[in-house]
Formats: C-alpha cells, structure tokens, sequence
C-alpha cells in the first residue's frame, strides 16, 4: 500500500507519522485490496482535523474526524475507515443478493450515516472533476455511503443516463432520473 501523508497548517512530528503508517498498514487485514491510502492533516481553529481516503480496488473510502489532539482526530478517523472497510466486503459478499432484488427494497435496507453540521461558504469554493461509473443504484447508494457524502453522482449501468441518488432529511434515499 502506497501512504501519502499531506499537512496544511501543522507539522506532524515523524513518531506520529510512523505510528500513523504502521496502523494504516494493518488495515490490509480487514481488506488486501487497498491500494493507497492518503492521510490529510490539518489544524484550524484550534483543532486537528484528520482525512483518510482509501483507494480499494477502485472503491473510494474516506474517513474525517475533527478533535483537539492530533492522536485522537487519527484514531477516530481509523476507526472510521474500519466500519467502511467492513461494510464494503460485507457489500461485495451479499452483491449477487442484490442482483437479485429491486432498487427500492435494496435502497430501504440501507441506512443512512449522519454528518456533523459545518458551516457553509458561500459560493463555489471547489470544482471537482469525476469519472463516471456504469453502476447500478444500489451500487451507488453504497459508494456514497463509503465516502460518507449526502448525495452520488453516477452513470445507471441498464439506461447509459447520468442519475444521482441522495440521501433524505427523513431518512432512506432519494434517486434523480432524467427525463
């Protein structure tokens, strides 16, 4: 596994960055298919805020925390990425079950994870630019689950059309199909 580490506004002291590499290498237990992993550390108002995003095989797992000890925002984080991990091999031991049902009974079994609130700029303040995947919505709901975002832009692998599923305020998720 290949590890990056990136620092904005803090330095990472190089024992915590070894015992930060030797517990992302023990992540290959959970899953062997990781192949890199890069670790975001960054310190604003006063906390440490700690990204890990994994590259699995094609699957994309991320995992934040926010805490005022630079240890404590990385353990979080790991812990985290570990629930992810276990639940994307738990999605791809139980992926011929959902081959075999539909979209709204798969995407009812799914439940939503909560995000904190954080302030909101205003304005565009990101461009990203994704490759889309032919993926069913199932599949999707899952990669969006993995990366721990409210919504997932992705190519509806049966149509060819661009869909994003979302999730909702009251729970379950929502699928935007064009006309």
């Amino acid at each position: 596994m290949d590890i990056r580490f990136v620092a904005r506004n803090v330095e990472v002291p190089e024992a915590i960055e070894k015992q930060m590499r030797e517990k992302l290498l023990k992540l290959e237990k959970f899953y062997d298919r990781i192949l890199d992993a890069q670790v975001r550390v960054t310190y604003t108002r006063g906390m440490h805020v700690v990204e890990i995003t994994l590259d699995a095989n094609g699957a994309i797992l991320r995992g934040e925390e926010y805490a005022p000890d630079l240890r404590t925002a990385f353990e979080g984080a790991i812990k985290i990425i570990e629930r992810r991990i276990k639940k994307h091999k738990s999605y791809i031991k139980d992926r011929a079950h959902f081959k075999t049902h539909d979209v709204v009974g798969a995407l009812k079994d799914l439940k939503p994870v909560t995000a904190s609130e954080e302030e909101k700029p205003e304005g565009i303040v990101r461009v990203k630019r994704i490759s889309l995947q032919p993926m069913t919505p199932q599949e999707a709901a899952m990669q969006m689950e993995l990366l721990g975002h409210d919504f997932f832009l992705f190519e509806d692998a049966d149509s060819g059309n661009v869909n994003v599923i979302y999730r909702r305020k009251e729970g379950g998720y929502g699928l935007i199909e064009p006309q």
